[in-house]
């Protein structure tokens, strides 16, 4: 008779400096995807990638205006979410408001509902934090994350384009 897969309670909790090993590696697997969606256009992962994201984030954890959130279940951690609280960024055109810089979801864990909850938690502490508006950045060719960021009311305001100087 087949067994029934265990659900795993997922929850969302503050990252700690314990995290940043594993946060690390999601950073370079975030850092993988992009390149491998456009690898004119992201960079690509290097051996120190998992190492120096880590250290980034460890930078970031005692921040006020920054939150850095982690899903976990019982079998450790499933995903992560980088976000600030900014100013005005003349550069974009954009005045203060929450920005979402990272989502991340273990591979074998999407489409489960985690990035989702992470985002969810994202926005509710740069609420917190007085955001009254979210954006985002995501890969043009990253249709799981666009569709997942429209389904929770995002919608498209930018569109950054490249071309290669030489032609």
């Amino acid at each position: 008779m087949p067994t029934t897969p265990v659900e795993h309670a997922v929850k969302i909790r503050p990252a700690t400096s314990a995290d940043m090993e594993v946060l690390g590696g999601f950073g370079a697997l975030l850092v993988a995807l992009h390149h491998e969606l456009d690898g004119k256009r992201f960079i690509e992962a290097a051996k120190s990638t998992p190492l120096r994201y880590g250290q980034f984030l460890q930078s970031q954890l005692a921040r006020p205006d920054v939150i850095v959130i982690v899903a976990e279940d019982d079998s450790g951690l499933v995903g992560y979410a980088y976000a600030a609280s900014e100013g005005f960024d003349y550069m974009s055109l954009r005045g203060p408001a929450g920005v979402i810089h990272d989502l991340f979801v273990d591979p074998g864990r999407r489409r489960e509902g985690v990035g989702r909850m992470l985002m969810e938690a994202a926005m509710a502490g740069l609420k917190s934090l007085g955001a009254e508006r979210f954006v985002l950045s995501t890969a043009h060719r990253n249709e799981a994350a666009r569709s997942l960021f429209a389904t929770m009311g995002f919608r498209p305001t930018m569109i950054e384009m490249t071309r290669e100087a030489d032609g």
